[in-house]
């Protein structure tokens, strides 16, 4: 059995418009593409943040949270009333990955005792950026949650992944050996 092609144009969103999974067309500005969207730009800025001469370890475990960001694209791209669509699912398992994944880090951290400042190394850097677009991700998931039924685990895996961003951050200043700068409020 040969694989179907999938064509890079297809002219049916000339109009402002695409499909969900299940064939629904719905404006590109829905809060709904809006919310995988952005969850397509944290993909992305994962994958240059593997770019950064990282540890292999630190790579594998970017390569399984782009994974599971794919199935939260994917799943947010499915429309809630679609039947016999068989989507990749998210589990709780995923989330304790992510935790022990922190748990672990931690252990070689420093504890903090005031904020810091994002930067230190490039690889930090771009970790920092991978948060904050997490955070949106998460915030646009929550606006469509609002409106319609959506998976809460996915919040929860969002919500979960910028706090292993923020480590992950603060472990790569480690491994490139930079320093962190905290934030000091002059009150």
């Amino acid at each position: 059995m040969t694989e179907k092609k999938w064509n890079i144009y297809t002219r049916t969103g000339d109009k402002g418009t695409t499909s969900l999974v299940g064939g629904k067309r719905v404006k590109k500005n829905h809060i709904r593409i809006e919310a995988y969207g952005t969850v397509d730009e944290l993909i992305s800025w994962i994958g240059y943040l593997r770019d950064h001469n990282l540890q292999q370890q630190v790579i594998e475990s970017l390569v399984v949270i782009q994974d599971k960001l794919m199935v939260c694209a994917s799943l947010l791209a499915t429309e809630n009333e679609t039947e016999n669509i068989k989507n990749p699912v998210l589990t709780e398992s995923d989330i304790e990955y992510l935790e022990g994944e922190i748990d672990e880090m931690e252990k070689s951290l420093t504890p903090l005792t005031n904020f810091i400042l994002p930067g230190g190394s490039p690889a930090s850097s771009v970790s920092h950026i991978c948060r904050t677009v997490c955070r949106r991700a998460e915030r646009r998931v929550i606006d469509l949650a609002d409106l319609e039924d959506t998976d809460e685990i996915i919040i929860r895996y969002l919500n979960r992944l910028s706090d292993f961003l923020f480590v992950l951050s603060r472990r790569l200043n480690k491994d490139f050996r930079a320093n962190e700068i905290t934030w000091k409020p002059k009150l």
